[in-house]
């Protein structure tokens, strides 16, 4: 959710520089059941350009057509749509309209709090009822008490007890990548499309920078025992793909005591036991909630051959880490497909 929102930062931004007036609509409520659930949103240009989506497409015409009220006026309003009637989805979302601008203050804490990795909340004031009402409106709610709201116009007020939604957006997630070959090209291409920060580590004597990867938010250049001053917290994938056991081994060694949430070898099974048993030799005493964040060989069995597909099968692997789910195929599940 961190990077959708910063995407639309980024739109609204780019709105302002063409004096462009923004709406902002964020699903606040829903009944029932729906593709996707409270917390998207989206970004409406009054020249009709859109960033974002509140559904899988069928909802945007109608949010685009309410919005014009809201660029008109600058006041927020609640719209609803039915999607029992029209999408099959048997609920009923809710969402606010809002007046969007990035003041220059918003732009620069929110490029200090991006910068640190510090997850801060959306907050939204609201009433389930359809057009506007007094006092709604949303806020960015910083780690130090610090409100900011996206409009001078929007004055929040919860005098009339108005439901409150809140949303927490944590840090974005972050793909260090160490290695340097074609697949790790791909690798960083595809999870950048998932908005993921990717930083790729090639070898000090490797001339190759960002723009041999796309997607990446930036190449470095570190020896095994510099990759320490990286912070590696629990919102970070780690992938060792250097094609070299030795070297793969000394950055396994350098890392034993980061916060990965995951760390993944790349290679058959009998080289990751070929590591596991030489980094136990080195590092006897090392924790096995550590040892347990190492995946090899890395990803899901999809039977995946290129390198295309084996950084599909990898991010998959990464993301059942990150959301605590067993994979298995979807039509197998009972009940609902999502939380």
């Amino acid at each position: 959710m961190t990077h959708e929102f910063k995407k639309i930062v980024e739109a609204g931004l780019k709105n302002q520089e063409e004096n462009l007036k923004s709406v902002l609509a964020t699903v606040v409520a829903l009944d029932g059941s729906s593709y996707r659930k409270p917390g998207v949103r989206m970004l409406i240009a009054e020249n009709g350009r859109m960033t974002g989506a509140v559904s899988g497409g069928c909802v945007e015409k109608e949010v685009l057509l309410q919005a014009q009220d809201v660029l008109k006026n600058g006041t927020a309003k609640i719209m609803t749509y039915d999607g029992r009637y029209r999408l099959g989805c048997e609920g009923i979302l809710y969402i606010l309209l809002e007046p969007f601008y990035v003041s220059g203050e918003i732009e620069k804490k929110l490029h200090f709090v991006f910068g640190k990795r510090e997850s801060f909340y959306l907050e939204s004031l609201f009433r389930k009822e359809e057009g506007m009402t007094p006092g709604m409106g949303s806020a960015i709610v910083f780690a130090d008490g610090m409100q900011m709201v996206f409009s001078e116009k929007t004055k929040r007020d919860n005098s009339q007890k108005l439901l409150v939604f809140q949303q927490e957006m944590k840090a974005l997630f972050r793909m260090l990548i160490i290695g340097a070959e074609h697949d790790a090209v791909q690798l960083c291409s595809a999870a950048s499309l998932l908005g993921w920060e990717v930083i790729v580590n090639a070898s000090p004597k490797d001339p190759r920078s960002k723009a041999n990867f796309p997607g990446s938010q930036e190449v470095l250049h570190l020896q095994p025992e510099e990759i320490k001053q990286l912070e590696i917290d629990n919102e970070t994938a780690v992938m060792l793909m250097n094609h070299s056991y030795a070297t793969d081994l000394k950055f396994l060694l350098s890392l034993k005591d980061c916060k990965a949430i995951y760390i993944g070898l790349l290679g058959a099974a009998k080289r990751r036991e070929k590591i596991f048993n030489a980094f136990i030799e080195y590092q006897p005493e090392t924790d096995a909630a550590f040892l347990d964040k190492i995946y090899g060989p890395a990803g899901l069995d999809i039977g995946a051959e290129t390198p295309q597909e084996i950084a599909i099968s990898v991010l998959s692997e990464i993301l059942s880490v990150i959301r605590g789910k067993k994979a298995f195929p979807l039509r197998e599940k009972m009940g609902k497909i999502h939380n």
